[in-house]
């Protein structure tokens, strides 16, 4: 079994590293730096949009810029959830776009924030057990 010192740098980088990158790319979404974005839209995604292409994905900047300052803030365990799920729904438009390397590459960053998610929530029942709440209180408070 890891100590609480590796589980908890093993935390912290995964929170840096998946809040940076959210931050990172939502950001990227008004530029077009690293890549021009709109390219992995799916055209089923691009029908259904009510909303131009482009003003989609600076919404997707947003959404993501919102996910990653939430996990920098140290509220990882709200935040990986929701990274983890918004990650998959990436990957989904991504098979839809037949870009299966990158939908891969996103499949791990969930699985990553995901293990943000459980590992935060794991810290904050151990911490409040050990304030001396009975566990199936901290338990609830977490939930």
């Amino acid at each position: 079994m890891k100590s609480p010192e590796t589980l908890s740098n093993t935390r912290e980088t995964l929170r840096f590293v998946i809040g940076g990158t959210a931050l990172a790319a939502g950001a990227d979404k008004f530029f077009n730096l690293l890549t021009d974005w709109e390219q992995y839209l799916a055209p089923v995604a691009r029908r259904t949009l009510t909303m131009e292409p482009r003003n989609f994905m600076r919404l997707v900047g947003i959404i993501e810029m919102a996910v990653g300052g939430t996990i920098l803030a140290g509220r990882s365990r709200v935040g990986g959830y929701v990274a983890a799920a918004w990650l998959l729904g990436i990957a989904a438009n991504l098979i839809a776009n037949g870009d299966y390397d990158i939908a891969a590459r996103d499949v791990n960053m969930a699985a990553a924030a995901f293990a943000l998610a459980r590992l935060s929530g794991a810290r904050h029942r151990e911490q409040s057990f050990d304030r001396g709440r009975p566990r199936d209180r901290a338990i609830e408070e977490v939930a």
